[in-house]
């Protein structure tokens, strides 16, 4: 049984994982870079050990490294969080070589299921309805212009060992698949050194919608339902919600046949994702599979009250699952947010630097995900994620209250962060009422948009009157200002004030 993990990974998911070891009696180990030797879940962890300079591809990527201070330590297993190497075939192999345990899938798992159109042709064989598109890499401008005209616009062109929004584009017009199909393969070169791309239908009003799945080294594999991820900007999740507004109990049971049969055309045993896109008639298609622990987890661990970290480690233990599908049931309702530091109302520029002050949400049903505390310097060379905010109340209604109180009560000061955008949507109509799509942040932009408070009017028109004084003033003892003594006169006075805006 295992006795001691390390984390190979940082900030909240570091300690989130950590949590769960030490509810169990296993010892946790850290890894950190230079510039994370304060953070939290090194002072968390049992033992921590230093794997390199603040880059990750000189620090929490470099597998030799993870490995050497796995030996040091004696851990006899690696949990990888998300991100960094938790969907690396090659790592998960090389830990199965060097005799330590991957807790996550087999290395054909995360191969199979890490490129898309191999996932696509495995779930098209495991009759799991795919989006109509491509099985074969699209290398030529012909191919792709042949497909289009076959399955019709709009359509995505997406890279193949892609994930996060790279390597995707959106074509309405023949005549833009050209620069669409060349700017999806540079980006998707750069980003995962793979240019191969392939061609979807495009679903118009698309939900994202994901279902958990569980399996273990003896055939048994359960799905704990849906999350509702359609809150997304620029590709990436902002707000996750269980159950989804939008399903039904026949649908439910359906996607989560699908979900359990796309995990079994793989023989996958851990924790995993099955992605699925939903047009408005409740029609689904497989989209992708993240054989890893997902961010928002969280909320599903609140809804069906199962310890997702636990059940990992239980399954690489060899233990079967605890669970039988007709046992599980969701429970309430859940929602999660996602803190980052950054500057919304700047086109979200990341805003890393010293934490000031703190104030955490509390109170029933209130969980909190983090890893910062008052003093600690947010790096640059991560995401800038700070949190994760998880609420739970017994209806929709309940938590939406709920999560608007407990970001009331969030307060950070030293760095620009996500929480006053957040505040935001959950005063959308759309959002509020359930009826939102992936295209909910760009088609709700005039409630998004930061609304300057009646103090802050006040302001400015104080700061006026008292410009009009100062300039009364002046010219009372000196010839009359140019127009340009004027503009300037009135940039230094509201610089001086801290009022300038423009």
């Amino acid at each position: 049984m295992i006795k001691k993990v390390l984390v190979a990974n940082r900030g909240e998911i570091a300690i989130r994982v950590m949590r769960s070891c030490r509810e169990m009696g296993i010892e946790t180990v850290a890894v950190y870079s230079d510039v994370d030797r304060k953070s939290m879940h090194v002072r968390y962890a049992d033992e921590a050990y230093h794997i390199g300079p603040a880059p990750s591809a000189e620090s929490y990527l470099r597998m030799d490294r993870i490995i050497e201070a796995a030996k040091k330590s004696g851990a006899d297993a690696i949990h990888p969080g998300y991100g960094f190497l938790s969907e690396n075939a090659t790592f998960s192999a090389l830990c199965e070589k060097e005799g330590i345990i991957f807790i996550g899938p087999s290395p054909h798992a995360i191969e199979t299921m890490g490129d898309k159109i191999t996932a696509r042709k495995t779930m098209i064989a495991a009759g799991v309805p795919v989006v109509p598109g491509t099985t074969e890499p699209v290398r030529d401008i012909k191919t792709a212009l042949e497909v289009i005209r076959k399955i019709g616009l709009p359509v995505m062109i997406k890279a193949s060992a892609g994930g996060g929004g790279k390597g995707m584009r959106l074509v309405k017009n023949e005549e833009d698949v050209v620069n669409a199909v060349s700017a999806a393969r540079s980006e998707a070169k750069a980003a995962f050194g793979d240019d191969a791309v392939y061609i979807e239908k495009y679903i118009s009003s698309p939900h994202h919608i994901e279902f958990q799945v569980l399996g273990d080294k003896h055939g048994n594999i359960i799905h704990l339902f849906e999350r509702e991820c359609s809150v997304q900007r620029r590709h990436q999740k902002v707000v996750e919600e269980t159950p989804s507004p939008i399903m039904t109990p026949e649908v439910r049971a359906k996607m989560g046949e699908a979900a359990v049969a796309a995990a079994r055309a793989v023989n996958y045993y851990g924790a995993g994702t099955i992605e699925f896109i939903v047009d408005d008639n409740l029609n689904y298609y497989f989209l992708e599979m993240n054989t890893r622990l997902q961010v928002e987890h969280p909320i599903t661990e609140r809804v069906v009250g199962v310890d997702l970290v636990k059940q990992q480690i239980n399954i690489a233990n060899g233990l079967p699952l605890s669970y039988k599908q007709e046992d599980l049931r969701q429970h309430g309702h859940a929602i999660e947010v996602r803190i980052y530091a950054e500057d919304p109302d700047n086109n979200f520029m990341p805003s890393p630097g010293l934490i000031k002050h703190i104030t955490h949400p509390l109170g029933f049903g209130v969980r909190h995900d983090g890893y910062a505390y008052e003093g600690y310097e947010i790096p640059m060379y991560y995401d800038p994620m700070i949190s994760k905010l998880i609420v739970w109340a017994e209806t929709r209604r309940e938590a939406i209250a709920r999560l608007k109180r407990a970001l009331f009560v969030y307060k950070i000061t030293g760095v620009k962060t996500s929480i006053p955008y957040l505040r935001r949507i959950l005063d959308v109509p759309a959002f509020i009422e359930g009826r939102y799509n992936t295209h909910f942040i760009e088609e709700n932009q005039e409630y998004l948009q930061p609304k300057r408070t009646c103090s802050e009017r006040a302001v400015d028109i104080a700061a006026i009157t008292a410009f009009v004084d100062y300039i009364n003033k002046l010219e009372r003892l000196q010839p009359p200002a140019t127009e340009k003594q004027l503009a300037n006169n009135w940039k230094d006075f509201g610089r001086k004030r801290g009022v300038l805006r423009f």
